[in-house]
């Protein structure tokens, strides 16, 4: 189930609740969680309903502009039952606080254990040390280049990163991917030894949500946090090529989350 990052920020400070959908069927069920960009998102509820029995109510739970708004967007599949979804922001991702985990003598055990079990069970073959120290090696990378370096195909590479996202060895960037505190504990453990590495960038990350052209403006600028923005207005912002404004909304409303704010 899709949701917009405005709308998902709205879901985190309680403003939205409830979403409307056309399917053929619910893809989803009262207690799903989805994990997001603000964390988990659970559904509460999944109900048919018939769109002539909508509300001002239900458009404004649903973030819609109005009752008129809602059943246009609705209209676009009209074919198809109409659903409506409970949902609530139902904290932090648990990967996000695993991921800053450093393992103790016996998690370490248990991870490598997990990691051979996976490496086992792959037709491609031992591919976990190699991911993980191509990641460690080439930070901020793009997928497509990681999976070339092996010769490997772009969807196979991402779909075992996310095997090892779900473990808290990695972190998904706006460009590429980088291990975490743990990741790196992990990789030097399976090296025999601890590599040395530059420091870890300071500061709040850029949000993944404003897309890989407005990220690689604002690295070129040396701008790699949403503290080193906040020296910035948006006017400036703006005229960096590749930064449009659906990116400055986006940063500002993670400037907004994290206390911060641009120049003005």
């Amino acid at each position: 189930m899709m949701i917009r990052p405005a709308e998902l920020r709205s879901v985190k400070e309680g403003v939205i609740d409830l979403a409307f959908r056309r399917w053929e069927r619910p893809r989803v069920v009262v207690g799903t969680q989805m994990r997001t960009m603000v964390g988990l998102v659970e559904v509460t509820s999944v109900e048919q309903v018939e769109v002539d029995d909508l509300t001002e109510e239900d458009a404004r739970r649903a973030g819609s502009p109005s009752l008129t708004a809602l059943v246009r967007a609705l209209d676009q599949k009209a074919d198809r039952p109409a659903w409506r979804v409970g949902l609530r922001h139902a904290g932090e991702d648990p990967r996000a606080l695993l991921r800053d985990a450093v393992p103790d003598r016996a998690e370490v055990g248990a991870v490598l254990a997990r990691l051979e079990r996976l490496d086992r069970a792959s037709s491609y073959g031992a591919w976990t040390r190699e991911t993980l120290d191509l990641i460690d090696r080439n930070p901020e990378l793009r997928a497509p280049d990681l999976a070339a370096k092996v010769g490997r195909e772009t969807a196979d590479f991402k779909k075992d990163v996310r095997k090892l996202k779900e473990l808290g060895l990695t972190e998904s960037l706006a460009i590429g991917y980088r291990l975490s505190p743990r990741g790196e504990v992990i990789v030097d453990r399976l090296r025999g030894r601890k590599r040395k590495r530059p420091p870890r960038p300071e500061g709040t990350p850029l949000p993944r949500s404003i897309g890989a052209p407005a990220t690689r403006a604002l690295r070129a600028a040396g701008l790699t946090s949403l503290e080193s923005l906040a020296m910035l207005t948006a006017g400036q912002l703006a005229a960096m090529h590749g930064v449009g404004p659906v990116a400055i909304a986006r940063l500002r409303e993670a400037m907004d989350d994290a206390g911060l704010a641009l120049a003005t």
